[in-house]
């Protein structure tokens, strides 16, 4: 049967979810309807948004989205009721609050940014598809509340009977993979530049993973942060091997580095913490193997070992994409303004409806990574969702003598849609394809409206992908190349902040936290190019010997027996660091100073300092 379905281009246990999430959809539809809601079609619409493939995942969403549509039913009842002191108040607050709502977006992950997003456009669905009717606004509010609520209770039933619990077993053995590797690493010889590259970029991989996995629990949120936490742990220590270029460790630290890494490839993790705890008493190692190894106890009970809140282990500090935020506010602001505007001036009653697209194009794409790429494809979805709708409501509606008829005859396509998601060609429109003919879809007696009418109304909403992808085009277009050098600039910025701050001895850890986050992100961004993961790890390496020598810096300033001339040429330095983004030329001029004037560590530390100046100014 799995080779027939495979032949035929179909994924089983991706079709097996479809076919459940369609159950489902059509039960939230045939229970809507049955309670006499306005619009039960907007239940079978939750269930496709809020359906997830494991049990934690299906809950958590669906919490965010029935809080989201909530948040969001507030939003547009707000809004028509500023609409009926002046039209254009319905417009200008619309666009200001996606945008709000859109920005926020950028700053979250996982399923809160998603329930983020949602609050947005819930509000112009509120606001636009009944605009013409202002009187109805509350109660088109709660049946928009009540549909929701219907599709999240049917998605987590069928769901919960059938949807596995989510498994970290494969998880933990990627995470167990990755630090056997790099206590490879760290036991080499010497560093070996393309074996760090492809251990960085699996640690980049395993981190995107571990969103999904934090979903539905307090002990999978907790697993969650302590391996975020183990990872940053594991990448400051290859840093450290990687800046440390001389011969490897002592033959005592290399046998324990490998039988930490025979463990843990054999799933035994308290005896490879044993070994590395060993290796981090021996000489030399310390710096680097006495964090890990803390990690890795932590990372193993996390329920048992809360994170230290002081010394030098890392906390997690997530990157958050302030810039990206900010330029997706004013993105989704302006395009809702434009076309705001054209609706208003123009008066076609259509306009309303591609208002709505432009609402839910223009937020949940921008935190996808590649929007651009994804839109012809939602284009095409809503295509195929739009003509859909046509033929149910203009050839086989026409047949129907009762209501329940109409029901009825939505549900063939509904399954339909279902088909569409697990098949390897059809998965990337069936979702569009779903939520767009039930959009459009309102089965109750007896039908009104004209087919020219129905047909704008359908050209509405497929132009508003369209319109989409010219607003992400033109305005800060959010491409993989231009997230790279945002993000790149964002690191230096980091560091520059850091040699301004008086404080910033205060704020060690979280600024190397936020480094290595950061640079996981990076390397998932560039995974597609190996030249540059190898350009994004020697600019961290270089972030990182500017941010240890800024610290040095500081340290050495608040020493109260420093001599007045060293203090001229520290804080020279560390003035010419805040610098770095516009002159990064003169920062390596400082520490090469710096580094003649130093003795002993403090030289070296200066030096590389210097070198990673020139670094990131070549």
């Amino acid at each position: 049967m799995t080779a027939a379905l495979g032949a035929l281009g179909f994924d089983r246990p991706r079709l097996a979810f479809a076919l459940r999430t369609a159950a489902a959809a059509s039960l939230a539809l045939i229970v809507a309807w049955l309670l006499g809601l306005e619009h039960p079609q907007w239940a079978g619409m939750t269930v496709w948004a809020a359906s997830q493939p494991v049990r934690g995942q299906l809950l958590e969403k669906g919490l965010f989205r029935f809080a989201g549509t909530v948040i969001g039913t507030l939003a547009g009842v707000g809004l028509i009721l500023a609409m009926q002191l002046h039209p254009a108040l319905l417009v200008i607050g619309l666009a200001l609050w996606v945008g709000l709502c859109t920005g926020l977006a950028n700053l979250l992950r996982g399923f809160v940014a998603y329930g983020t997003v949602l609050a947005g456009y819930t509000a112009a669905m509120i606001a636009l598809l009944d605009v013409g009717h202002p009187e109805n606004v509350l109660a088109l509010g709660a049946d928009r509340m009540a549909t929701v609520l219907v599709g999240v209770l049917a998605a987590l039933l069928v769901g919960w009977l059938s949807a596995p619990v989510a498994d970290g077993t494969a998880l933990r053995a990627r995470i167990r993979g990755v630090l056997a590797d790099l206590c490879d690493q760290l036991a080499a010889s010497a560093p070996d530049a393309e074996a760090a590259q492809r251990l960085v970029s699996a640690m980049a991989g395993v981190e995107e993973a571990l969103d999904p996995h934090a979903a539905g629990s307090i002990r999978s949120h907790r697993e969650t942060r302590a391996s975020r936490a183990l990872l940053s742990t594991a990448l400051s220590a290859l840093l450290w091997r990687r800046a440390h270029d001389e011969a490897g460790p002592s033959g005592a630290a290399r046998l324990a580095l490998t039988e930490a890494s025979v463990a843990l490839r054999a799933g035994d993790s308290a005896t490879a913490e044993a070994a590395l705890s060993r290796a981090a008493s021996l000489p030399g190692q310390s710096d680097a193997l006495q964090p890990l190894a803390a990690a890795l106890a932590r990372w193993r009970a996390p329920e048992n070992r809360p994170a230290p809140t002081t010394g030098d282990a890392l906390p997690v500090v997530l990157h958050r994409d302030w810039i990206g935020a900010r330029e997706a506010a004013i993105r989704a602001t302006g395009a809702l303004l434009l076309f705001g505007a054209l609706w208003q001036i123009t008066g076609v009653a259509a306009g309303a409806f591609l208002l709505l697209g432009m609402s839910i194009m223009i937020s949940v794409f921008t935190t996808f990574e590649n929007p651009i790429g994804m839109l012809p494809f939602v284009f095409l979805g809503q295509f195929l969702g739009a003509a859909t709708a046509l033929a149910i409501r203009w050839m086989l509606w026409p047949q129907a003598a009762a209501d329940w008829q109409l029901v009825a005859m939505m549900l063939p396509f509904v399954f339909a849609g279902a088909l569409l998601a697990g098949h390897n060609r059809g998965m990337k429109v069936a979702f569009d394809y779903n939520m767009v003919m039930l959009l459009l879809l309102h089965p109750a007696l007896p039908l009104t409206g004209s087919f020219a009418t129905s047909v704008l109304m359908a050209l509405a909403v497929v132009a508003a992908p369209l319109a989409a992808l010219v607003a992400y085009r033109t305005v800060y277009p959010p491409t993989l190349r231009r997230k790279q050098a945002t993000l790149a600039r964002m690191m230096l910025h980091d560091v520059a902040a850091l040699a301004a701050d008086a404080g910033a001895l205060r704020h060690r850890t979280v600024w190397r936290a936020r480094l290595y986050h950061r640079m996981l992100r990076l390397f998932r961004l560039t995974e597609r190019s190996a030249r540059a993961q190898r350009d994004a790890l020697d600019s961290g390496l270089a972030l990182l010997d500017l941010g240890h020598a800024a610290m040095r810096a500081h340290e050495i300033l608040a020493a109260p027996g420093t001599p007045p001339a060293e203090r001229r040429a520290l804080k020279a330095a560390l003035a010419r660091l805040a610098r770095i983004p516009e002159t990064p030329a003169r920062a390596e001029g400082a520490f090469s100073r710096l580094a003649r004037r130093a003795t002993g560590p403090d030289a070296e530390i200066f030096r590389h300092a210097a070198r990673s100046a020139a670094v990131l100014a070549g």
